[in-house]
């Protein structure tokens, strides 16, 4: 009985942290964009720094850290005397992971610049249509490395999650840079979709780690995993920095930005607090969850974006803008509602599980 309240506690707790990665993950995936809009909007123009904000944020993962380690120092202070307990360690990823997720990192620092040179060349509209294709991608290459089981439900959501994104897409055309050439544009939309592919294999290849390794995962261990990931996608985007001779134009572009030089450190900050809660929140949905739940977050985010941004920048409110919205919600609510309908079928047949033996041993032989 104890055996079943504690693993129903532990459920429990890692459905409230799943709701608190998913609230982390929405709020980065969609204020990241709409601060750094901010940055080429008012006079912004480095393709690689916008890339590398994408991964810097990572010290503000050292405060969790920090709590973590103090807290389980704490406890073996507590309980040393009179268990055998070992020491608790400042970090306590071991190498395999190590070596995995730096070049998870990697990849994610390639991804960052391609999406970064790809929305730098193609109208608001097509980046979101060809964005959406990463849960697409995520779909197929979840079911190919942790062969993901499809419901009615989730299909359903992926349907509808895309649907919206079309939808919107259909916003208009004519948003991108002016004088720009069709070349450009292809350019653009292949390194666009590019990006959108190897998102949709980053998440699933994180769930294939999680399951794979031989150490034990918890939160803690997700957090040093983003801190590696997004250290090694900094290194990834710093060297292109280096080589584009980005750190000399920074002060000249800050004393030319339209908001004020002050603002414009701010923006850079802000943008990159932000896009590291969408990662961390990422990688918390994929240890909660699954790499699909993380994608399907991931679309439900875009709309939501272009919401903010009618509500941030007086953008315009367009009734296709609505149909998106709605067509995202319908997914969303569909994919929870199917995760709802197994999960009480799950526990249907457990308590037939536990029933059937008291069941047998009540049946009377004389």
């Amino acid at each position: 009985m104890e055996e079943g309240k504690e693993a129903e506690n532990k459920k429990f707790l890692k459905k409230i942290l799943l709701i608190i990665n998913c609230i982390i993950q929405i709020t980065g995936t969609c204020g990241s964009p709409l601060v750094l809009r901010l940055y080429f909007i008012h006079g912004g123009h480095r393709v690689w720094l916008s890339s590398f904000l994408q991964a810097a944020g990572f010290p503000i993962l050292l405060i969790p850290l920090s709590i973590s380690y103090i807290m389980r120092r704490r406890r073996y202070h507590h309980h040393h005397i009179t268990t055998v307990t070992t020491k608790p360690k400042i970090f306590t990823m071991k190498l395999p992971l190590f070596i995995v997720f730096t070049i998870v990192g990697l990849l994610l620092g390639l991804d960052n610049i391609l999406y970064s040179k790809g929305l730098a060349s193609l109208p608001v509209s097509t980046a979101s249509l060809v964005i959406a294709t990463q849960l697409a991608f995520t779909a197929v290459f979840a079911f190919l490395l942790v062969r993901q089981k499809f419901t009615p439900y989730s299909l359903n959501a992926i349907i509808m999650l895309i649907l919206g994104a079309v939808v919107l897409a259909l916003n208009g055309a004519g948003d991108g840079p002016a004088g720009e050439s069709s070349k450009t544009y292809v350019m653009g939309f292949v390194m666009t979709l590019i990006a959108a592919l190897l998102i949709g294999f980053i998440l699933p290849l994180v769930e294939l780690a999680y399951k794979k390794t031989k150490q034990t995962i918890n939160y803690t261990l997700v957090l040093e995993i983003q801190l590696v990931a997004s250290l090694a996608g900094s290194l990834f985007s710093l060297v292109g920095m280096i080589i584009n001779k980005d750190f000399k134009v920074i002060p000249r572009e800050a004393k030319h930005f339209e908001l004020g030089e002050t603002l414009y450190y701010v923006v850079l900050v802000a943008g990159a607090i932000l896009s590291q809660l969408s990662s961390l929140g990422a990688m918390g949905v994929v240890f909660c969850a699954s790499s699909l739940m993380s994608g399907i977050m991931v679309a439900m985010s875009m709309p939501l974006t272009e919401i903010l941004a009618v509500i941030f920048y007086k953008e315009k409110f367009q009734a296709v803008k609505g149909i998106s919205l709605a067509l995202s919600i319908w997914g969303f609510i569909s994919y929870f509602y199917g995760e709802f309908q197994q999960a009480k079928k799950m526990k249907k047949d457990y308590i037939k599980e536990i029933e059937q033996p008291q069941n047998h041993s009540n049946i009377n032989y004389a």
